[in-house]
């Protein structure tokens, strides 16, 4: 069964590349999502589609907290709301049980909101697949790569070792 969910917290670009690196994850649109009252601007995020069977929502909860600043409250969170973007109330009560759990793995509080998706703009087709279609870009080498260096080592049972074959060069 493929499901979908929203999140956002930092470049779409580095959340784009990182959520196609796992396994279970069959489609990532990136762009800026919307949700409704106060966080109805658009921010930068990804919409990804998942094999339920594969990977679960909490584990790809897990990964969004763990590779972005999931506890900084920074000036920029207009631009990069951190943010699960729930498609139901079952995802919203799933998401409110894993961040609770996961709160364990931060020393400080998680300010990631849960909110339900609303509407997403997708990107120009030039930045669609940004990663994996420019790494030698800077910001692919210096930002993008040591993001999916950490995520392989802290998920590494969840990770596509096949797209992440040249990591290990680099």
């Amino acid at each position: 069964m493929i499901s979908k969910v929203g999140f956002g917290g930092s470049c779409h670009w580095c959340t784009e590349a990182i959520f196609q690196s796992l396994k279970g994850v069959v489609q990532v649109e990136q762009g800026w999502i919307a949700s409704d009252g106060a966080a109805y601007s658009f921010s930068e995020g990804v919409i990804v589609h998942f094999d339920a069977k594969v990977i679960t929502l909490n584990t790809l909860i897990a990964v969004h907290l763990h590779t972005h600043s999931s506890t900084s409250k920074h000036s920029m969170r207009s631009k990069y709301r951190s943010a699960i973007y729930t498609f139901d109330d079952h995802q919203t009560e799933l998401s409110k049980v894993a961040l609770t759990l996961l709160q364990n793995d931060f020393d400080s509080t998680i300010i990631t909101q849960i909110i339900p998706f609303k509407d997403f703009k997708l990107n120009q087709e030039t930045y669609l697949n940004y990663y994996y279609s420019n790494p030698d870009k800077p910001f692919c080498e210096n930002i993008v790569s040591h993001k999916l260096r950490l995520l392989s080592q802290q998920f590494s049972n969840e990770v596509d070792k096949n797209k992440l074959a040249g990591l290990a060069r680099s």
